[in-house]
């Protein structure tokens, strides 16, 4: 495999060290196949989801009547650090191309205009969508750990799994924040996961920083909605529409309301029952 030392995408910017594979969306015939396919298709990704669900409480049924539990921990190291190193690839194409944007075009560019859709930016768009598919093997993993398992990780994957392709069905031009911002905290978030898994002594601390991170997220995915909003209702050209607007802002707030009550009870609430022990004693 070939490896490029610099390819100027289709929009302008100009990426390093590309491989030949992150070329594919240049072919004009196979991005519009691809572009067909999900939009036609998209919709398999609700009984997908369905059947996630379904197989979640199954799982756990059957892990209750065994005796034993799996360990899978060399398999966790090294699932998360595959995640680990495809988030920041990730994260090193999109998040430039958002900078890029930002500096030349403006903010209103940035939210309205789906340019990012081809060229390397657009295969590593398509590949985000396509992610949220093996990602809910994470699922798996907690299941057959018997691990506690809380109703934010569930409903976030499935949801997000299903809002993911059909907003690439309709390629919405608010996906260019919220695939770079998600890449971001993927990085850090399953790099933490993989060095945890190996039994590696980590500050407190991350583990909050990490859940501030998606707090951050959630926020500015709401503020990225609403800004598309008011853009549309004075007249500007916006290519997404109304009701992915108010679907996407939906999930950013919910997922904001349980992030927050996660946060409370795993760190305020614990470190509050903690003082209170540490008085009676």
């Amino acid at each position: 495999m070939n490896i490029h030392s610099s390819v100027t995408d289709t929009n302008g910017i100009t990426h390093q060290w590309v491989f030949d594979f992150e070329l594919i969306f240049f072919d004009q015939e196979k991005f519009l196949w691809i572009e067909d396919l999900m939009y036609n298709w998209w919709w398999l990704s609700i009984p997908y989801a369905l059947l996630y669900i379904i197989a979640i409480f199954i799982g756990q049924t059957w892990m209750r009547k065994r005796d034993e539990k799996f360990e899978l921990r060399k398999l966790l190291i090294i699932w998360n650090t595959i995640l680990t190193i495809f988030s920041f690839w990730g994260a090193c194409r999109c998040v430039p191309e958002l900078i890029y944007t930002l500096t030349n075009y403006g903010f209103l560019y940035s939210v309205c205009d789906p340019s990012f859709k081809k060229g390397i930016t657009g295969l590593w768009s398509w590949l985000f969508m396509a992610s949220k598919v093996p990602e809910t093997l994470d699922t798996l993993f907690i299941v057959l750990r018997r691990q506690p398992l809380i109703f934010l990780h569930w409903y976030h994957h499935a949801t997000v799994l299903v809002y993911c392709f059909y907003s690439y069905a309709m390629f919405v031009s608010t996906g260019r924040w919220f695939i770079s911002m998600n890449y971001c905290v993927h990085t850090i978030m399953y790099g933490y996961f993989a060095l945890r898994a190996a039994r590696i002594r980590l500050p407190r601390f991350l583990q909050q920083f990490i859940t501030i991170l998606q707090l951050i997220q959630m926020i500015i995915g709401c503020f990225i909605n609403l800004a598309a909003l008011n853009y549309k209702q004075h007249g500007y050209l916006c290519a997404t529409s109304d009701i992915n607007i108010k679907l996407s802002l939906a999930l950013y707030a919910s997922y904001l309301i349980l992030f927050v009550h996660f946060f409370y009870t795993s760190y305020l609430q614990k470190d509050s029952m903690k003082k209170s022990n540490k008085k009676m004693y």
